[in-house]
């Protein structure tokens, strides 16, 4: 896959991204500042390019899931911004910039990360309709809501603070919902609103449950051989932490013969489909990628 296909998708999504945060001078605005700071810090917008991907191979324009691919991508910075506060993660730098937290202070970004969330719902609920039917943007909201809470992502980080990981099979759970619940909902939700059936969106959720185990795979991988300057972050902070990956499990050599497993799996979930070229890509792109 090249380049300039993801960077067309992280260009429609920033673009709209504009429009639904507001940066002018307001009662608010230092909360808009902390807001903005964080969700235009750069990034991947992999959610919401699995979103729009997802709809595009249905035969559906990405217009008909971009108010929730913004919507993910809102919830998916709350949940960076919280999980690098001292009470969580205590984290100084994020993609290669100062934390939220750092730069306005933990209260605000503690009201940053609510506000994203809530205004995430707010745009999900009044501008999905233009693009899809009720009941599909309300079975989507439903599963949006389910992936980011307590069975989902949030679940997945309580898990990760108090649980105390040490086998794989932890493991797996842990990440399968702190980070592999909204990458699932960003499939399973571009399926929704273009109308796939029950069959269809169970092959997409194990296209994203397994591309989802992959990824953050390599996030251990890049933990250990990857570079400061190229995550934006400390490398080796996992290990520092006594937090068990991977890596620390399993090895290296295994890790990634692990993560190709997974890449496997996640490329036959769409052996149902036409159109896969760009799903298909993003998995090599993931598992190759540096940052």
């Amino acid at each position: 896959m090249k380049n300039d296909v993801l960077s067309y998708y992280a260009k429609i999504t920033e673009d709209a991204l504009k429009k639904y945060l507001p940066n002018d001078d307001i009662a608010q605005k230092k909360l808009y500042d902390s807001m903005n700071y964080s969700i235009f810090a750069g990034g991947k917008r992999l959610r919401p390019m699995i979103m729009m991907m997802t709809a595009k191979m249905l035969g559906k324009p990405v217009d008909t899931v971009l108010p929730f691919a913004c919507a993910m991508e809102m919830i998916h910075t709350y949940s960076l911004i919280h999980d690098d506060l001292p009470s969580m993660d205590n984290d100084d730098l994020r993609r290669g910039k100062p934390t939220n937290h750092k730069v306005f202070g933990e209260a605000t970004a503690i009201l940053a990360g609510d506000a994203l969330l809530t205004k995430a719902f707010e745009i999900a609920a009044k501008y999905g309709t233009e693009y899809a039917s009720d009941d599909r943007v309300i079975k989507a909201i439903s599963h949006l809501a389910a992936a980011a809470g307590s069975e989902g992502m949030v679940g997945g980080q309580v898990i990760d603070i108090f649980a105390g990981i040490d086998n794989l099979g932890e493991l797996k759970n842990m990440h399968a919902l702190k980070t592999g619940a909204l990458i699932r909902a960003s499939g399973v939700i571009g399926a929704i609103l273009s109308g796939a059936d029950d069959i269809e969106q169970e092959a997409i959720d194990s296209y994203c449950y397994n591309l989802g185990i992959a990824f953050q795979i390599q996030d251990d991988i890049l933990d250990v051989s990857g570079s400061e300057e190229s995550l934006g972050k400390p490398i080796g902070s996992d290990a520092e932490n006594n937090k068990s990956t991977y890596v620390t499990l399993c090895g290296l050599e295994e890790a990634e013969k692990l993560q190709r497993e997974y890449i496997e799996k996640a490329k036959e979930s769409l052996g149902i489909f036409e159109n896969t070229e760009e799903l298909y890509g993003l998995c090599d792109v993931l598992i190759n990628r540096k940052a």
